[in-house]
Formats: structure tokens, sequence, C-alpha cells
């Protein structure tokens, strides 16, 4: 879309001539990855290009709605995505009300034009994105059959991961619980800390058989134990729960104010886990971070499958927030067609290298 607009910069006093681009882009993964809606081979993404055409200053960000997941994973996504970047063009400002429903578009125009403000491609100054300091991460484990994810395992522990987070729920329990025996074999709770996503596997009638099971292995916390919607349920489990339990989906199409406060005083959960282009983009999840700090609820904020671009921003704006938890950010190593960034990952570090830039140059 190139449509051109003036509009006034009243902070400058001089017309001021924005326009902006929308480039789908399909990304491949490098092993098929499997999740709580299937398995995914291929990721479709959208970005979004801001110009200032005086000054030729560009922003980018990423539109990433996770098939049968999202919210806004509509068969009109585009149109809706150009209605906004339109409405962006003429007002020259961001309607968050209006783009509650679709947080995957609201972080992606949040994003771009946070980068079209920024200094280059740092879009927030922190210790993080000057090099100074890394972000701790959890090593993720994919879902798989037994043989993948003790290879996986291995692999994580080997690469210095403090943190291990186990998807569970896609092979037999007790190939799971061998799993966890495994890493507790070798390593104590202070060694390393294990969490585990159930993704919503667990049954009404095993959830909390299979909680008293896996608290066993000093866990850490469970995500998602049953199927987002069983408030009721999902409560009973938080208040009995001999490990700590950690809401994903759960936040998934919650998106207005009031609604998000009536979740957190309902289920009362121990954490919540935060991705932006889930969970209402960056000013969405800066909502439920606020709404859980005043309930003593923890949190910590995970990347969804994003392209470097999109994973560059999340990684950025995670650095502003204040954490003592392992974050759950992703590495930009999944894609066999992954833009270039200056993301790396040193031991359990995600860190900023201010030597290379993000360059946007599709594959």
């Amino acid at each position: 879309m190139q449509i051109i607009y003036w509009r006034v910069d009243l902070n400058f006093y001089h017309i001021k001539m924005i326009k902006s681009d929308i480039i789908p882009y399909e990304l491949h993964f490098k092993q098929p990855a499997g999740t709580s809606r299937g398995v995914y081979t291929t990721r479709k993404v959208w970005y979004v290009k801001l110009s200032d055409v005086e000054t030729g200053k560009t922003g980018i960000g990423e539109c990433a709605p996770l098939p049968k997941l999202s919210c806004d994973d509509i068969p009109e996504y585009e149109t809706v995505l150009r209605q906004h970047c339109l409405s962006l063009e003429v007002n020259g400002t961001i309607d968050y009300e209006s783009l509650r429903p679709y947080p995957s578009i609201l972080f992606g125009i949040e994003t771009a034009m946070q980068n079209l403000n920024s200094c280059n491609n740092i879009l927030w100054d922190t210790p993080f994105s000057r090099g100074e300091e890394g972000i701790t991460i959890n090593g993720l484990v994919w879902m798989g059959d037994f043989d993948e994810m003790y290879k996986r395992l291995e692999e994580k522990m080997k690469s210095g991961f403090k943190c291990i987070k186990l998807k569970i729920g896609a092979i037999d329990f007790d190939k799971e619980l061998q799993l966890l025996s495994h890493i507790r074999k070798h390593f104590s709770p202070e060694g390393i800390e294990i969490r585990v996503d159930a993704n919503g596997a667990f049954s009404h009638s095993d959830a909390m058989d299979k909680i008293n099971i896996l608290s066993q292995f000093n866990i850490h916390s469970i995500e998602q134990p049953i199927r987002q919607g069983q408030w009721d349920m999902m409560k009973i489990l938080c208040k009995k729960t001999p490990l700590p339990i950690a809401l994903d989906e759960e936040l998934i199409g919650i998106n207005n104010m009031e609604d998000k406060k009536l979740l957190l005083d309902t289920i009362n959960p121990q954490y919540i886990i935060l991705k932006p282009s889930l969970h209402g983009g960056i000013h969405g999840s800066e909502e439920w971070i606020r709404l859980a700090e005043e309930r003593n609820i923890g949190y910590w904020i995970t990347s969804a499958l994003e392209s470097n671009i999109g994973l560059n921003a999340i990684a950025q704006w995670t650095a502003t927030q204040i954490h003592n938890l392992p974050q759950g950010l992703g590495t930009g190593l999944l894609f066999t067609d992954n833009i270039e960034s200056p993301l790396f990952i040193d031991g359990d570090k995600l860190w900023y290298d201010t030597k290379r830039d993000i360059e946007f140059k599709l594959k």
C-alpha cells in the first residue's frame, strides 16, 4: 500500500509526509514445530514499513497471528491491517481502542512506529540494547516423540541453560515423567529450574492428579494445565495446586480492561505469561503487567514464533521491564529464511550485538 497523506506535526511546525507499505512473507521452519494447535512447517507474517518521506527514515514492525490460536486469526486479516495502516497515515496516531481485538496488528504497527521514532534500531535505550547486559531465558524443548525430546533436552542442558521449559501432553505421560526424572538425576532444583507447559492437555478428571505427580520433581511452574475458558475449574486448580500455575492461552481474546480484571480476580493464578502478539501488543501487555502487579501475580514474557523483526522488538521491550525470572524469548534459529539479526545466544542469555544491525532483506 502506498497511499500518501500530508499531516501537520504540531510539535515541529512543519508538514510531515508518511507512507506505509505492507509486505506479506512466508517463513519456513527448519524442523516441524509442534504446538497446542498442531504442527507448523511454515509461518505467514506481514511486515509493516512506515516511512517518513521527507527524512527517508523508516520503521519496521511485524504482524504475525498464529493460526487457530490468535484471536485475530481471521480470513480478512490483510484487509483489516490495511485499514488500520490507512488510519495511522490519516490521523498520525495509533487508535489503541479500535485495535484491541487485533493484538498482532497492534503489535506490528506500534513497534513500527517505535522504530520510526527511535535512534536507528535501538527501539528502547536500555543496558540490553547497548550490549551491556543479556536477558536470561529458558531453554525450550519442543513437543515430539520421546527420542526427539530427549535429544533436544540434552542439547539444552549442554548449552548451559539453567532453566528448561518442557512442552508436555504430546506423548505418553509416563514417558514425559522419564524426561523429568532424567533432569533430576543429573541436576538439583538449584542447578536447573524446570518449567512445564501442558498447553491445555489435561482433562478435568486427571488434572490435579497429574499436577500432584509433577510436583514431586520440584518444578517451578506449569503453564495452562487445562484448556482455556474453564474459569471455575482453573480457579480450583490455582487454589489447591502444590506447584504454581501460569496462564498463557487463557489470556487470548481477553482484551478489555474490565475483562482482564475479572479474569485475574476470578482465577487468581500464581503467574501470567505475556506474548505481545497474542495478548494485546506492547500496550495491552503493559496493562496486564500493571494489573498483575496490583494483585501480587508474577509474570514473564515470551515470544510466539515471530521472525527476528518481531523478536527484536519483544526482546528490547522486555529489557525495559523489571524482572528476576528467566524469560521465554525465542532464539531466531527456527527458520531457514529468517532476517539477519543482532540478537545472539551466549549460555542462557540473549544478547544484542551493537556492531550488527537488523537488515530488512527478505531471502
